[in-house]
């Protein structure tokens, strides 16, 4: 073994599911005839999150690998603080600690030379003896240093069970100086308090920390962890058997150390357990084994709820059923003459207006060119002239975007509409109900149960609600499907539009579409303008496609921007051809590494100035949520924080809250719904046959407005026609609203 001590100029390749790292070193005293031209020796080896700057000592062996050269393989890795005056200088100006770049670390180092850090440590009120170093940058330095330092502590527990040392910085700002205690005490409550933390790695905590399989603290956090993943594929509930049946395999426990556990969970508030009927209970994915099945006889038709879901759902059920009874409404006294006023609207359009107009709460679906937006206008008109309240509302910002541009009047997501504000909660609820005679929400498809709960409970009754949408898109990302459930229980007065208008017959996206919908095959005819199929069989090649067509050719040929009018979308987020993939392949192309442009590797991902990101969850915080896309306009590596942009408004983060970003070159399927793209690039092919849906390839098809690429085969496309079956959720909505 031999010993190496140096400062690490750069990352090379850092694998965050094992830690394997490829790094370049410069070496601190003595001479190292390994090293190259550049004084630098390569490290690989599986390490702990290293950022450039630190200062390691490693021992490990020399070898010389046959393609790279000599290289320093580590067995062990300790992070150590420099002792040199130049190794200091390097230290403080990598971005380490917040609040010193470059130019103030060689201010700090001229002045204090190697006692630098221990001035730092000891008697950080002489950092105010430094030149331009006023009070408030003193405190900020000596405030990141304790940070940094409580973080090493932590890390050097944390490393062998995998936490990064973002996440690290997450625990510790969540805790402080408990974080060790919590971590010792309750590994479990990281997966409760902290997004990125999951039941896994807690567990992992656990069994190392020496805590019993069968410890009641594993079992409730079992549970918990397996509501929260069915809750994650769109489930509101899990039946008692299945729940039973997931958990056990996940803990490798008994059935019987279950029961007892749900029972204090449900004393606990956190829970709830209800009968159902049978029909509600076998309503969900169909993916559960026979044994579950079979075992309602011992179970009972029971399902289990997080209790904030069972809230929802419940309170749902309750305040639409208010607002559908209310007689009379604000809107009794409107007069139906109005219709005269549009002599273009179709028969099938103006009873989808009298429909709204006449009835508390009512439903307006159908298909791209059926003239959803047009009845909108003239309802509006008619709301206008009868000087009645009204307001437009949509789940995202960019659905509220694309309603307010559609109907010519403003809109606004339905948090901002109900007044949300960080530690307060929405300001519109039952106590203090929106000032509206109607309420229209665009894009209800994408309502889920918490969110659709929020919003009714803002509705008092004899307030109109209308809810606008495509039944046949995918359901909401969040738990719950809401406008299915509303229409399947007939508590609401449902017009579906079905004429496709003149002006969009011509369009092959709107045509295909609904050759989609009703499970024929797309027609790709080369006359066509907007709508192309490039054969592709395997990941590889269609993921060049895709490259070629995004970067080159439509831009090429029609003029767009690859970057803002250009998306692709994947059924996927695995594979060649997948979202993961395509995000880091479209950003090398569409937004190169270059010498004066700023990046960070943060949770296993490079950002770079410039990038096109997206919010992949809800931060009410932030007034940003989950499917905002948006683009990267500040890297600081000095105050540690990255700033995107979201349709001409800045938000911050710190680096230990980039796991909400994702890069947004490529997105899901799922992740581009209510939003509206000048062109769509899709891959579809037999390999993403366990995503192959017609639901699926209608939803993406329609994000296109002026050119729609496929890239894959008709056997793929095929697949997906067949696959009509819409997956269904664990929902108990339908049935309360018939059954109030």
């Amino acid at each position: 073994m031999e010993n190496l001590t140096g400062s690490v100029e750069r990352i090379t390749f850092y694998n965050p599911e094992n830690g394997y790292s490829v790094l370049r070193l410069r070496p601190e005293g003595g001479k190292y005839p390994e090293i190259d031209r550049e004084g630098l020796a390569t490290i690989v080896g599986n390490l702990p999150e290293i950022s450039a700057g630190e200062f390691l000592r490693l021992t490990g062996n020399w070898v010389n690998h046959p393609r790279h050269g000599m290289q320093f393989q580590v067995e062990t890795c300790q992070q150590v603080l420099p002792a040199t005056t130049a190794g200091i200088r390097r230290y403080l100006g990598s971005g380490l600690v917040r609040g010193v770049g470059k130019r103030l670390a060689e201010r700090i180092v001229a002045h204090f030379g190697a006692k630098t850090l221990q001035v730092i440590e000891e008697q950080p009120e002489k950092l105010l003896e430094v030149p331009d170093i006023g009070a408030k940058r003193a405190a900020l330095i000596t405030k990141a240093w304790e940070e940094q330092k409580q973080v090493k502590e932590i890390m050097l527990f944390l490393h062998s069970y995998g936490i990064s040392t973002n996440l690290a910085v997450k625990i510790y700002k969540q805790y402080g100086d408990q974080a060790m205690s919590v971590v010792n005490s309750d590994p479990y409550r990281l997966a409760r308090d902290i997004f990125g933390v999951g039941f896994k790695t807690a567990d992992r905590i656990a069994q190392a920390l020496g805590l019993p399989a069968d410890h009641p603290s594993r079992i409730e956090a079992g549970i918990v962890f397996s509501l929260n993943e069915m809750t994650n594929d769109g489930h509101v509930f899990t039946p008692l058997p299945e729940l039973v049946e997931k958990t056990a395999s996940l803990l490798g426990v008994g059935e019987d150390h279950l029961l007892p556990a749900l029972e204090r969970l449900a004393q606990e508030g956190r829970v709830k357990q209800e009968m159902l009927p049978l029909t509600a209970l076998s309503e969900g994915d169909g993916n559960a084994s026979r044994s579950v099945k079979e075992s309602y006889s011992s179970y009972g038709h029971t399902a289990v709820y997080l209790a904030s879901l069972y809230v929802c759902e419940t309170s749902l059920a309750r305040k639409l059923h208010q607002i559908a009874k209310a007689l009379p409404t604000r809107l009794s006294d409107m007069p139906p003459s109005f219709i005269a006023l549009d002599p273009s609207l179709s028969e099938e359009q103006r009873s989808a207006i009298r429909i709204a107009l006449s009835n508390p709460l009512s439903i307006l679906t159908g298909g791209p060119g059926t003239g959803k937006t047009t009845c909108l206008k003239a309802l509006i008109a008619a709301l206008e002239l009868g000087r009645k309240r009204y307001a437009l509302a949509s789940p995202t910002g960019r659905a509220a975007r694309r309603l307010s541009e559609a109907a010519g009047r403003p809109a606004s997501t339905i948090h901002r509409l109900l007044g949300y504000k960080p530690g307060e909660g929405f300001k519109h609820n039952e106590q203090n109900p929106l000032p509206v005679d109607l309420l229209v929400v665009d894009e209800a498809s994408m309502l889920d149960t918490q969110l659709a709960f929020h919003l009714t409970q803002a509705v008092e009754p004899g307030t109109h609600l209308l809810l606008v949408g495509d039944i046949d898109q995918l359901p909401a990302v969040g738990a719950g499907d809401v406008l299915r459930d509303i229409i399947a229980s007939n508590a609401a007065k449902v017009t579906r539009l079905s004429v496709i208008f003149r002006q969009s017959a011509g369009s092959h996206i709107i045509t295909n579409a609904h050759r989609i919908n009703q499970g024929q095959m797309p027609l790709f005819q080369q006359d066509s303008r907007n709508f192309f199929l490039f054969p592709a069989e395997k990941p590889e090649e269609a993921a060049q496609w895709v490259q070629d067509v995004v970067c080159e050719r439509i831009p090429r040929k029609f003029g767009l921007d690859p970057l803002r009018q250009i998306q692709a979308l994947a059924p996927m987020y695995r594979g060649a051809a997948g979202v993961d993939a395509l995000n880091i392949r479209l950003q090398e192309v569409l937004n190169p590494p270059a010498l004066r442009k700023p990046e960070k590797r943060l949770f296993g991902q490079v950002y770079r100035l410039g990038d096109k990101v997206m919010q992949i969850q809800n931060n009410y915080d932030k007034d940003v949520f989950n499917g905002d896309i948006g683009f990267l306009t500040g890297l600081d590596e000095v105050d540690q924080t990255l700033t995107a942009e979201f349709y001409g408004r800045k938000v911050e983060y710190d680096w230990s809250e980039t796991d909400q970003l994702t890069l947004a070159y490529a997105v899901s399927v799922h992740k581009s719904q209510g939003s509206e793209f000048l062109a769509v690039v899709l891959p579809l092919l037999t390999a993403h046959y366990m995503m192959l849906q017609r639901n699926l390839l209608y939803t993406a098809v329609t994000r296109a407005k002026q050119l729609c690429v496929l890239i894959g085969s008709k056997r793929a496309i095929s697949m997906a026609l067949r696959n009509d079956k819409v997956s269904h959720r664990y929902t108990a909505l339908d049935w309360r609203l018939a059954h109030p």
